[in-house]
Parts: C-alpha cells; structure tokens; sequence
C-alpha cells in the first residue's frame, strides 16, 4: 500500500491522536570489480582485536542475517526522509523474509526480489518461537509448539526523534526515528505467516510518540485493531507504568524509581526493532533501544530521570552497564524472540537531520549508496556487536559524529553482556527476579571491513556468523 505524499501529510494533520547466503569473503572481490580502493578500507578494526566472549544464540548460534538492497531505498533528498513513498514497500518486506529465512537456517532464493515461499515463512517463524522457548522455558513439550494463538507480541519500536519536546501528533521532523514501512512489513509476517491476530499485536516505545502518520498507514486495512502504547498520559494509548514491575539496577544508580510498562509485562513475547543508528554517546542499538521501556515521572527522559546518562556517557572497558541490565531483565531481553536493526537509512546522531549526503556511505559494498540494509538476530550481542562494527568503520558516520571517531569504550556493555555471568566490571547481574544470568549472547569483531567475517565465517566452533542473504 502507498500513500502519496500530500495525502500523507493531510492525513498527518487531522488523524486521531542459506543456499543463497552469500559467502562475505567475496566481498573483496566485488568491491574491487565496482572500483573501490582496498586502501580506503584497511584491514585494521577499529577495535581491538580479541578471541569470541561468550555463546551464541539462536537457532543457528550467533547467526546475524544481513539484507542489502539498494532498490529498497529511492530518496533524493526532498522532503522528509520518512515519508512512504521515499521506500519500495514490497522490497522492505522480501528484505524482512529473506532475513528471517536465513536466520531460522532455511534457503531463501538466490535472487533478492524473489521472495521466500509461504511455507518456508511460516517455518521459519516458528523455529524462531521454538528456539527462544526453549531456551527460556527449558526442553520440555511445552515448548515444542512454538506461538500460539492469541499470545501477545511487544515490539519496541525506537521513536526518539520523532517529535520536538512535549510536540505530540505531526512527526514532521528530519530527526531519525522507526520506520513505518518496516513496521507495516514485520506486521505483515506475524499475521500472515506466524498466524498472530492483529489486536494481540503492540508496538510501543513508552518514552516517545507515535505520530498520526505512522500509526494510520501500520494500521490500515485489515489491521485496524492493532495496538500502540507510547507517550500520551490520559488518554488510552499510554504506555502506562506496572507498578508491580519495579527496575532494580544491578549496580549503584541515583534517580526516579521506573517500572516497566503493562503492555510489556502482559506480553508473552517481544521483538526489538532498533535503528542502526549513531549518537551522542557513540551508537544507539538493541540494547539501548530499551531506555524507551520504563517509565518514572519524567515521560520525556525517564532514562536522564533515572540517573542512567552518566553511566552511560563516556564507559570504560570493565564498567557497569545499565544496558546489561535491561538486556538481561526477564520483561525485556528475557522475552525477545527477534532482534532488529533498521539500516535503510542511517542518521550520524540522535537530534540531527537525517539527510541526503549524511547517510550515503562509503564503505563496501555500498561505495556511495545509502546503506540500505536490515538485519536480523537471535543474540543480541551478536547483533550489535556488527552493528557497532558497521557504525564505528564506516567514515562517513565518524567523520560527522565525534562520539563514534575511535571511541572503543561504547563496546564496554558488549564484553559485559556477553560475560554477564562473570563480568570484567565484576558486576552481579540478575533478571529482575533475583535470579543470575550468564551469557547474554557472543561477541567479537569482524577481521576486517571488506571480508567482514566473523569467528564462524572463518570455521571457528564460537563466534558470530554474518550472512549476506
């Protein structure tokens, strides 16, 4: 479905408030053939190298599917980067399936406009369910069956940017923030092929809005009745607080008490649709995704409410990390069953325009091109563990953010999380219940930024596998 863009903007003002997995070491080939010089690109990391922390997860263990298609994307510029028709609905959604294909280990087709058969999809979808089940619940029977009907689904959808301070409705805004394409098309794969109902079905971000624009295209036609909680106290669509369901910090933080919000707690299952996107801090990912799942006093900055920025701001190797806590909270990472990073289109910070020129990318294989890409995990430390190696490598994204330029301390909460049980910062991280968890996922870094291989690229036994699908 389409809406032009004067219709769009009306609508705006007056709603309601495998076999084809591409091998990465011919990366190198490739980007040689289309004139890139391997001397901009040098097979030095960023950072330093280490041996693979942690165990994967998943499926495939440490599997992270990656979809690059440069049709998916026709923006020139004009207008704001969000606006529907700036996208090729159907290409984001055979982006979607083949990555969910791959990573559940199932052959996708070898041509990238092909699109996955039905039953493959379905497949794929409940081995992702089974696995996390699994892992969650133990291998009993219970577990065997995967989804069932009428489970509630949470997706946390990163809003920030999608309004001024204390705006509510528009949107109009060239700040970053989800994409409605990208929403419409997951909505898509979990009513039709994983057999979800549309109302048991929410996407929320409890710190920030969705605008009117957004939620009348996810929701139209046949899916009015899906459901979205975020930033609006009084009225029916507020990601209002569980008081039941306090954060306790594992280590020492000052500020507002914040709960986690009831359309979480009362969901069976979640999925973290992030942006692959930069920020003043150095990136912003999976794991910070989740500053936008509780709530205290301050609805705009619960995180800043919290007392949670300075510990964020400036990490060190072998630091506490709030995001590990989150990560590791039994509401939220304990729940996902899929993470996501939106890469169509990626925004150097958090409060800057995203434009034309700031989100064209020079590294291989986009030499140019906008980065249009999405990927897909069961780890969330694999996950962004690659995202932080497509950020922090890509000069483009430095050369207009400080905060990322050599900044190797925003990897902290990745050794953390991946060594949970037995942190660097020595920190005793539990689930929210009191109970310790180990290993959050793997984490490595590629070789470097042309291959792009990772330990299980390269045959090892540990490590994260990046597929090109």
């Amino acid at each position: 479905m389409s809406l032009s863009r004067r219709s769009l903007l009306a609508a705006a003002a007056s709603a309601p408030a495998t076999a084809a997995a591409t091998d990465l070491s011919a990366e190198r080939t490739r980007s040689n053939e289309v004139g890139t010089p391997k001397a901009e690109f040098p097979d030095a990391n960023v950072f330093p190298k280490h041996a693979a922390l942690g165990r994967g997860i998943g499926v495939m263990p440490g599997r992270v599917a990656w979809v690059h298609a440069p049709n998916a994307v026709h923006w020139t510029g004009e207008g704001y980067w969000w606006e529907l028709e700036h996208y090729n609905h159907e290409v984001v959604r055979r982006m979607l399936e083949r990555a969910i294909a791959s990573l559940a280990g199932e052959t996708v087709p070898a041509a990238i406009d092909e699109a996955p058969p039905a039953d493959v999809m379905r497949r794929a979808w409940m081995k992702l369910f089974v696995a996390h089940n699994r892992r969650r619940l133990g291998n009993s029977s219970e577990t065997q069956t995967g989804y069932r009907s009428r489970e509630k689904i949470a997706v946390k959808v990163n809003m920030n940017g999608s309004g001024a301070y204390g705006s509510s409705a528009p949107g109009f805004t060239e700040e970053s923030y989800g994409n409605a394409v990208l929403m419409r098309a997951l909505l898509d794969n979990l009513v039709e092929h994983l057999g979800a109902s549309p109302e048991d079905i929410v996407f929320y971000d409890a710190g920030r809005i969705f605008p009117n624009y957004l939620m009348q295209y996810v929701a139209a036609g046949q899916y009015e009745h899906v459901q979205f909680r975020h930033r609006a106290p009084g009225t029916a669509l507020d990601a209002e607080p569980d008081r039941s369901a306090r954060i306790r910090w594992a280590g020492s933080i000052r500020g507002e008490a914040s709960y986690i919000p009831h359309c979480v707690t009362e969901a069976t299952y979640l999925i973290n649709l992030a942006n692959l996107k930069g920020h003043c801090y150095g990136l912003t990912l999976c794991g910070k995704n989740h500053f936008g799942s509780f709530v205290n006093g301050d609805r705009m900055r619960a995180p800043q409410a919290a007392g949670l920025h300075g510990n964020v701001a400036g990490a060190s190797r072998g630091d506490y990390s709030v995001l590990v806590d989150l990560m590791a909270h039994a509401h939220l990472g304990g729940k996902t069953v899929l993470y996501l990073l939106d890469g169509l289109l990626t925004a150097t910070g958090e409060s800057v325009a995203l434009t034309e020129a700031a989100a064209k990318w020079s590294m291989p294989p986009f030499n140019g091109g906008f980065s249009a890409s999405l990927f897909a995990s069961q780890d969330p430390v694999a996950i962004d563990s690659v995202g932080a190696d497509f950020l922090m490598n890509e000069p483009n994204m430095t050369s207009r953010n400080s905060a990322l330029k050599g900044n190797d301390g925003v990897e902290n909460y990745l050794h953390e999380a991946a060594l949970a049980g037995s942190a660097p910062s020595g920190t005793p991280y539990e689930d929210g219940s009191g109970r310790r968890v180990l290993s959050l996922g793997v984490h490595e870094h590629w070789n470097n930024t042309v291959d792009k291989q990772y330990g299980r690229n390269l045959g090892h036994a540990e490590g994260i596998e990046l597929v090109r699908v």
